[in-house]
């Protein structure tokens, strides 16, 4: 394996952010709505966002300085007057909207309209919800985390849920959030965006639910096979017990039992394997 190392203090803004923005995705988007002191509203997108806390509530997005002349996004401006926001999903059926809500049009314009959204009040702050959002988050901003003061510094933005908006129509018979109904995009390098559906999604059983014997615990006849991956082995080895039974090494019993594991089937891996 060949490696390029890149000292970060020696390459630009712009070149940094290419290698982080492809390497670090895919990240959720937050739709941001925003209003300033005179009651104007902003929408605008972000990908540097996630979840950070859930007692209490805490989501963090990050607006960045523009590299080209480091100004601030109208965003920050807006919660730098009035500490609130709402935080909106993105799902598929608005991706291209929320995109355009990203265009730097001028201070005042109102993205909603410019994007074809739809905004409604919200319940306990000033800024509007997006009614085409599954999910939309009502935030009061708790801190602001300045990170630098030029292009491409970013300033994280703490932001405590007060409350919680669900369309119904992703919830599952639980009342919960189904992930292939809220089919949520994932922004990645460039262009390119992904979404949580069909063939992307896959299952992975949590270790914290069984404790797991390890890959250390593998016999040598497996985990020493020139058939499984890394990832196979992890998989066989997310069990609390060993199965008991004679481990060969026996290349057409691994890949069938490969087969099996494509198809998250251990259990069936497992009877292949002992046999």
């Amino acid at each position: 394996m060949s490696i390029k190392s890149i000292d970060t203090s020696l390459v630009t803004p712009a070149e940094s952010i290419q290698y982080l923005q492809n390497a670090v995705a895919p990240r959720p988007i937050a739709l941001v709505s925003t209003v300033d002191r005179e009651g104007n509203v902003n929408l605008s997108p972000f990908s540097f966002y996630n979840v950070f806390s859930s007692n209490p509530p805490v989501l963090v997005f990050s607006p960045s300085r523009r590299v080209r002349d480091t100004t601030v996004k109208h965003t920050l401006e807006n919660i730098e007057q009035v500490r609130e926001c709402v935080i909106n999903t993105v799902s598929y059926d608005i991706v291209h909207q929320s995109s355009l809500s990203s265009t730097e049009y001028g201070k005042g314009i109102n993205e909603f309209q410019k994007a074809g959204l739809t905004e409604i009040p919200s319940l306990k702050i000033q800024p509007p919800r997006v009614k085409e959002s599954k999910v939309s988050f009502e935030c009061k901003v708790t801190d602001l985390i300045h990170l630098g003061d030029g292009g491409g510094a970013g300033t994280l933005v703490v932001c405590e849920v007060l409350m919680i908006h669900v369309d119904e129509s992703v919830l599952n018979e639980r009342g919960l959030i189904d992930t292939r109904k809220i089919d949520l995009v994932g922004r990645m390098g460039e262009s390119w965006y992904t979404h949580s559906n069909g063939d992307s999604l896959f299952e992975i059983p949590k270790p914290l639910a069984t404790k797991g014997i390890g890959v250390d615990a593998l016999p040598n006849e497996i985990k020493l096979s020139e058939i499984f991956s890394g990832n196979d082995l992890a998989m066989l080895a997310n069990v609390e017990t060993l199965p008991e039974g004679t481990y060969q090494n026996d290349e057409t019993k691994h890949l069938h039992a490969k087969d099996l594991l494509k198809e998250s089937d251990v259990e069936g891996a497992w009877r292949i394997l002992t046999n």
